[in-house]
């Protein structure tokens, strides 16, 4: 980007916070290898996007990727929950790995809850903080200010704010720092293309880091609320956390880059490179899909008598591949005899593999399906 220039660090006296440009202006783009990657984005995107339209039942297959995209997310931040013990009820999570367990589905409660409000509200502070309220409810994070702007300084690294390797800005800047990425995102006299607004706007938020805890969670959950909001994507189905993940002390040390050095390109094609890679992942993921589907299909249909309320079953396995007795006896109304005799079934058949190895408290495990996502 042609004559950016990040921002600047302000003495506040025994130590120097970072106070960025505001970001609701003119960008003159002149990168060529940029528009190549952003052309190609965009292509992925496009794919993605037309499977999301397609797939029939697409909204059971939704809900393992954003849980994927909870633990992934949520990994970055520290937390040692994955996604098979997500997807374990609660009662079934060891206490020691409670809270973990809690902070992940919190995210999972966060996401859905915002995508749904954005049929209500625009892109905007509001959303904002009503996701961030939901994101920290009962959790460790719950006596941090919920749902507002933060009243003090944070910082990002270290002990204390003068060996941070990070100092946001003053908490008097936030206000009007925000209210000027909410008018960036709905400024439409600014050309500029939707994955780059993403891009930066992503960049913004962590610097100015608005909250107290769970900024890095609420700035990645941003990027899929703001495709969905364009229209770029019509379902939630793009999550970047697995890519940040899997390469975080890149994306750290470019946030950095662009702070101290305005170096705002490499950034952005280490953004679009993210795009690329995780929408091509997600097609993928789709085709997987597809082909399982019709292999279990046959399966089901050699159940005779007991394939409807197998595909029942299989149904509730799309969303949740995690299942025990109890929960197939109340989605069939079978009883617990019956459910066992059904559970048999589908081991012969090999859709269903116990994981627990004991003889009580059974629990059965959609393995292929997993195998997908992991």
């Amino acid at each position: 980007m042609k004559n950016f220039k990040a921002g600047a660090y302000v003495n506040q006296g025994t130590y120097k916070c970072f106070i960025p440009n505001l970001i609701n202006k003119e960008w003159i783009l002149d990168d060529m290898e940029m528009i190549t990657l952003l052309s190609k984005a965009d292509r992925m995107l496009g794919r993605l996007d037309m499977y999301s339209e397609h797939i029939p039942n697409i909204d059971l297959f939704i809900s393992m990727h954003i849980m994927k995209e909870a633990t992934q997310s949520s990994k970055i931040e520290g937390t040692q929950t994955n996604i098979e013990d997500a997807l374990l009820s609660k009662e079934d999570v060891p206490l020691d790995k409670r809270e973990d367990w809690n902070e992940v589905h919190n995210y999972i409660n966060a996401m859905n809850n915002a995508i749904e409000m954005l049929g209500e509200l625009p892109f905007s502070s509001r959303l904002i903080r009503n996701t961030h309220k939901v994101l920290l409810e009962g959790v460790r994070g719950k006596h941090k200010q919920p749902g507002e702007y933060r009243k003090s300084q944070n910082w990002i690294g270290g002990r204390n704010i003068n060996d941070a390797i990070f100092v946001p800005p003053v908490h008097s800047y936030i206000n009007d720092l925000m209210d000027d990425l909410e008018k960036f995102v709905h400024n439409d006299n600014i050309y500029l293309p939707d994955l780059l607004k993403i891009a930066i706007i992503h960049y913004q938020f962590e610097t100015i880091h608005p909250f107290l805890d769970g900024n890095g969670r609420i700035g990645r959950l941003l990027i899929t609320l703001y495709l969905v909001d364009k229209g770029i994507l019509k379902r939630p189905v793009l999550y970047l956390s697995d890519y940040l993940e899997k390469r975080r002390n890149s994306y750290y040390s470019l946030m950095m880059k662009v702070r101290e050095e305005s170096k705002i390109n490499d950034w952005l094609k280490f953004f679009l490179s993210g795009v690329i890679e995780t929408a091509e992942n997600g097609v993928k993921t789709f085709e997987k899909i597809l082909v399982l589907q019709k292999d279990i299909e046959t399966k089901i249909q050699s159940l005779g008598s007991r394939s409807a309320n197998a595909l029942k079953v299989i149904n509730e396995l799309y969303i949740r591949p995690i299942i025990d007795a109890n929960t197939i006896s109340e989605i069939t109304n079978l009883s617990l005899v019956s459910s066992y005799k059904l559970i048999a079934e589908l081991l012969r058949v090999g859709v269903l593999k116990e994981v627990t190895g004991g003889k009580r408290k059974r629990i059965y495990m959609f393995r292929d399906y997993m195998d997908i996502f992991n």
